[in-house]
């Protein structure tokens, strides 16, 4: 096939690749078998003498059971395709290859080679191993004549051949547009995308690499309990969503319409496997919500080992400093997995022990003050949603015929109390007032919410003083008007105190006004706005913009895990009766309140300035930083988050000038235009006809789409997502439930609430096995991986043969060094108080380098927890 060969003319190839072995998490049959503990008990027992064995277990590799043939980029067979070499086997085993990394291995193959073959730019691999797949990391070929080293960068399981019926091609790291691809490429770059979207029919094996849309029709289990079956999201303008990856599942006996719950079907090179066995950070999530939470549970109901009320703050505190008493026979139980080990300290005592939250570090009741209360919705872990009061009284956006006039009914002498002689009027128009406004998000689901719970709608006014903090004026709390929705809400508005029961009354109100927060940041700001949002661009991309595309370069580091850690939500976080149900006010109707939020979900508002400026908390100016100025100057999120922003923006756009010099290309490119074709009609068919969507015909539209994608995978979820256990660890400080309402004088609980106000406010937030779970959860949540990679840095150094794009993006990179530089140099300004706040934590959030465990900082590259 190579024609006469010249026989002392070879190629040398060096495979990188790790071998499946029992770290594997993702062995599902495992798991289905014996559950997350028994397999981490195996682990455990078999990890030693299997790592030590890897060596040994090597020459399984050898022989005639892994395969190769080049495919050659510049010379064509009779039908146009590249040529493609006669198969060669892996040869030599070399363990002392210096850049390997952990539990990794190298193999030599070498290739005869002659002129008339050309130079080779992809190849095909097969695994004839019965009973093994392994981890190919990338493969390099070398002494070719008159040519450099040709590099695949490939990450990517190897499955039996036998099973899957397929050769595995890779291509090399340079990039082509689709019209620009060597003639030979064609057809083989084709094929791959083809293999990548499959037909859209049957149920996904899990060694399949298929990508391909389907409804949130798996969150219910109606077989199993009328009580667990939920609406399909997608699909409808009653219930839009973004689309998942379809897995093709048998539906439900009782809702056709459902699927059956099961194994998370997640494309091959979407899962964890070997990079991220370090840490099993989403396997302990799993873990809790297979094994833990049950035992919790059975110590608190079932044993009475330990009452599920807390009596005093110092018990909550207990939490971090005793340690809570647990029986041994459930210790022992807990802790085989090190993720776990971590979270549940016990220190060989008969107590199970959290780390501090950094919220309580430095004090331990200043999270109860005023000032806190507001910095942490400029500098807390949902920065994104308060808002510029323009209008007074604030009104509602629900529809008038079926929920009745909604307006607020504050009124101005109640804030003008605490305004120190400014009318609202001179507040409003020095854009001076700001409001956390939850009251349309939650009021149509009251009536079902306090069916288990007891919560209002809140509104909340705060007052921009000289200083740059905030300063809380006013309240309000909601319920749904006793007569009907249609009749509007019953509201009461409570003022600050800080004396007798009206300052217990107040911190109760705030309570309140962060069960609502903390409900909607877990709902809409992180699972909505950043992990669901994302996954349609990641199908979209992996079936429409080959690997060779510049686009598909790009944005691959962006998407690393986030579908396994999407199926993992759907499978033990976000499912009926899953973790979020358990333990945040919402319960049943959670996922379908973010549902409700989607339909008001606008792509272009997702860039920062743009969300600033709808938000009314900044103004476009050109003499300001970045263009805006901002009505919160010492706005943390804000003002670091603009940072990032820019340098990433300046980032994509010189990387894609570099393919796109005009309009017309941008235009003319097929994998391109199909793919932004697909993402609106499917990904997101739901809103396909909104107006907003970027037309994708000019360079600007392509620059803008492309920074959106990358700001939202990487500094907006770090900006939601790992700070949840720094500040929410602290369960007084950020609850998840209410149990009670505000006590009416002269019922028992406005007595107790007299007598005993840390009782009273126990009483009325999340209990104990609910804050367990909460806390064990948001605990490895906020945590990095040790494999972490972080915004600025790749996982290979060869993503592209391009010396222009890699200078590109070493400048983005020493960018964000700076950037981190001058967020370190902003902590450090005592004039910056909402920088660091009463609780004397400093806002590293969007510090750009992280470090695995809970860092408080770090902006990874993608939604990979």
């Amino acid at each position: 096939m190579f024609g006469i060969f010249d026989r002392n003319t070879k190629i040398k190839g060096t495979l990188v690749l790790m071998p499946k072995n029992v770290l594997d998490f993702n062995s599902v049959s495992s798991v289905k078998k014996k559950g997350v503990l028994d397999v981490a008990e195996d682990v455990f027992e078999a990890a030693g003498s299997l790592l030590g064995g890897i060596v040994d277990g090597a020459t399984a590799f050898l022989g005639r059971n892994v395969s190769i043939r080049l495919i050659s980029a510049t010379k064509k067979d009779a039908n146009g395709h590249g040529l493609v070499g006669k198969e060669v086997f892996l040869e030599k085993h070399l363990p002392t290859l210096p850049t390997l990394g952990a539990r990794q291995d190298a193999f030599s193959i070498y290739f005869d080679w002659d002129a008339d073959f050309g130079i080779p730019a992809a190849f095909y691999i097969r695994n004839y191993m019965q009973a093994h797949e392994f981890f190919l990391v990338s493969v390099t070929f070398d002494d070719i004549p008159n040519h450099d080293s040709v590099h695949f960068v490939c990450n990517s399981w190897i499955y039996n051949f036998k099973s899957y019926k397929k050769d595995r091609i890779f291509f090399s790291n340079d990039i082509y547009l689709p019209s620009q691809t060597p003639a030979p490429l064609v057809y083989y770059r084709q094929e791959e995308l083809q293999n990548l979207r499959g037909d859209g029919t049957g149920q996904r094996k899990d060694w399949e690499r298929i990508y391909d849309y389907d409804v949130y029709n798996d969150l219910g289990n109606p077989d199993e309990n009328a009580n667990l079956a939920r609406p399909v999201l997608g699909g409808s303008s009653t219930h839009p969503y973004p689309r998942r990856v379809r897995s093709g599942r048998k539906p439900t006996s009782k809702d056709p319409k459902s699927e059956k719950p099961g194994t998370q079907y997640v494309p091959r090179d979407e899962n964890f496997g070997h990079l991220k066995s370090s840490d099993f950070l989403t396997y302990g999530i799993k873990s809790l919500s297979q094994d833990v939470v049950p035992l919790f549970k059975s110590v608190i109901f079932d044993l009475n080992f330990t009452p599920n009320e807390f009596d005093s703050f110092d018990e909550v505190r207990d939490l971090f400093e005793g340690g809570i008493k647990l029986p041994t026979s459930v210790l022992s139980k807990i802790s085989p997995l090190p993720v776990l080990k971590e979270i549940f300290r016990t220190d060989g005592e008969q107590v199970l022990k959290f780390p501090p939250p950094h919220v309580i570090k430095v004090s331990k009741s200043a999270w109860m003050t005023d000032e806190e209360f507001g910095r942490e919705m400029v500098a807390g872990v949902n920065p994104n949603v308060i808002r510029l009061l323009t209008e007074f009284p604030p009104k509602s956006t629900l529809d008038v015929a079926l929920y009745g006039d909604q307006t607020s009914t504050i009124k101005k002498e109640h804030l003008e109390i605490s305004l120190g002689g400014i009318t609202v009027e001179e507040a409003l128009n020095g854009q001076r007032l700001l409001i956390l406004d939850y009251h349309d998000a939650f009021i149509p689901y009251l009536n079902k919410i306090n069916k288990n719970a007891k919560a209002y709608a809140t509104r909340t006014i705060l007052f921009l003083k000289d200083d740059g903090t905030l300063k809380p004026l006013a309240i309000e709390l909601s319920l749904p008007h006793p007569n009907g929705l249609q009749y509007g809400a019953e509201s009461k508005v409570i003022l600050p105190s800080d004396q007798g029961v009206d300052s217990t009354i107040w911190l109760l109100s705030k309570a309140h006004v962060i069960v609502n927060d903390s409900c909607y940041h877990q709902l809409m700001s992180h699972w909505l706005n950043t992990h669901a949002v994302v996954e349609p661009f990641i199908i979209a991309t992996n079936r429409h913009l080959s690997v060779l595309h510049p686009i598909n370069r790009l944005l691959d580091p962006h998407f690393r895990d986030t579908i396994n850690i999407n199926a993992l939500a759907r499978g033990a976080l976000i499912n009926a009766d899953g973790i979020i149900e358990q333990s945040f006010l919402p319960g049943p109707s959670s996922v379908e309140m973010s549902s409700a939020a989607y339909k008001n979900w606008v792509f272009t508002d997702q860039a920062l300035p743009a969300d600033l400026i709808k938000r009314g908390l900044a103004v476009e100016d050109s003499s300001s930083p970045h263009g805006l100025r901002l009505v919160i100057e010492d706005y943390p999120y804000a003002v670091d988050g603009l940072e990032i922003w820019d340098a990433i923006k300046i980032w994509v756009q010189e990387y894609v000038s570099l393919y796109y010099p005009i309009d017309e290309v941008v235009q003319k490119d097929t994998e391109l235009q199909t793919w932004w074709k697909e993402i609106i009609e499917r990904g997101h068919g739901d809103l396909k006809d909104k107006p907003w969507w970027p037309k994708m015909q000019n360079l600007q539209d392509l620059i803008q789409t492309c920074s959106i994608i990358i700001w939202t995978a990487s500094a907006l979820h770090a900006a939601v997502n790992f700070g949840q256990y720094p500040y929410g660890g602290y369960i007084l400080n950020r609850p998840t439930l209410s149990r009670r309402l505000i006590p009416e004088k002269g019922t028992p609980y406005y007595d107790e609430m007299v007598k005993n106000p840390q009782k009273a406010y126990l009483r009325t937030i999340t209990p104990k096995f609910q804050t367990l779970i909460d806390l064990s959860v948001i605990e490895i949540l906020s945590r990095h991986a040790s494999d972490e990679i972080y915004l600025g840095d790749r996982d290979s150094k060869f993503w592209t043969s391009d010396s222009r794009a890699l200078q590109a993006f070493k400048k983005f990179g020493s960018k964000l060094a700076k950037i981190e530089g001058t967020i370190k140099e902003r902590n450090n300004d005592p004039n910056l108080k909402n920088r660091y706040g009463p609780v004397k934590l400093p806002y590293t959030i969007l510090q750009p380098s992280g470090e695995d465990g809970l860092a408080f900082r770090g902006i990874p590259n993608s939604i990979s927890i």
